[in-house]
């Protein structure tokens, strides 16, 4: 099957910052987009930008988006609170998230994760090691120990989000810190991967390794559900143990009942 795949992208720093469309010309989300491409055969790539109408991300597109990537920075908060919800409800059913880098602040992963999403940053060409921790884990499958990404910008602890389902790869830094660089989650029937790696000012989404990584997160994150549907609350007859009675939002009854 198409495995289909909607990078997001702001698209905001290549339009107005030189140095950026000099390292991406064609944008940030098409770089990334390539190289989903050139490492799964089976994935068919698109893109979209924040200043597109309802910006891309529209309930058709994203019914027929097996897992949306999504790179934010400078625009978080001109992303419309109606479209975040509607990207949760289809991240509940089973959509795919890949959320890289300083999209820790988007408006989605924090609602998805709850918490602050803050983290320490230092932007000062800093050498980054990628570390696997879990070496076992298809996301980490094809990818040296430790990826090497010689111009980078710092992030380090503490992040402030859950503890995540799963840890795959840590992050070291020449000034010394640590962070956790590859983490998934699961919420809903959606499954979630955050990769920090990756920057505006520096090419690493031209790197063969984190492009790697981005394509196996996304092969990863696709749902394994025959059909994408919410989560449902379902109430049971004593020894029926099958069939339930659905419903799909806070259960009324009459005041008198």
């Amino acid at each position: 099957m198409t495995l289909n795949v909607l990078v997001w992208g702001e698209n905001r720093h290549e339009q107005i910052e030189p140095h950026v469309r000099e390292i991406y010309p064609d944008g940030m989300h098409e770089t990334i987009a390539a190289g989903i491409r050139e490492n799964l055969s089976d994935a068919k790539v698109s893109t979209t930008t924040l200043d597109e109408p309802e910006h891309g991300l529209t309930d058709e597109v994203l019914a027929g988006t097996d897992v949306l990537v999504w790179w934010g920075h400078a625009a978080h908060g001109e992303v419309d609170d109606k479209v975040v919800d509607r990207v949760y409800q289809h991240v509940l059913s089973g959509m795919g998230l890949i959320v890289l880098h300083s999209g820790h602040w988007s408006k989605i992963f924090g609602k998805l994760m709850g918490t602050t999403c803050t983290l320490r940053w230092r932007s000062e060409r800093d050498r980054e090691l990628v570390w696997t921790i879990n070496p076992t884990h298809p996301i980490a499958q094809g990818v040296p120990h430790p990826i090497v990404i010689e111009q980078q910008e710092m992030y380090g602890e503490f992040f402030d989000i859950p503890v995540p389902d799963e840890l795959v790869f840590v992050s070291s830094f020449s000034g010394g810190e640590v962070f956790r660089s590859g983490c998934t989650f699961r919420r809903g029937h959606g499954k979630i991967f955050y990769f920090s790696p990756g920057d505006q000012d520096y090419p690493v989404y031209h790197h063969k390794d984190v492009r790697k990584v981005i394509a196996n997160g996304v092969k990863w994150a696709r749902t394994d559900l025959p059909e994408r549907a919410l989560p449902t609350l379902l109430r049971y007859e004593t020894d029926d143990f099958f069939n339930g009675h659905g419903y799909s939002g806070p259960i009324e009854e009459p005041a008198d009942a």
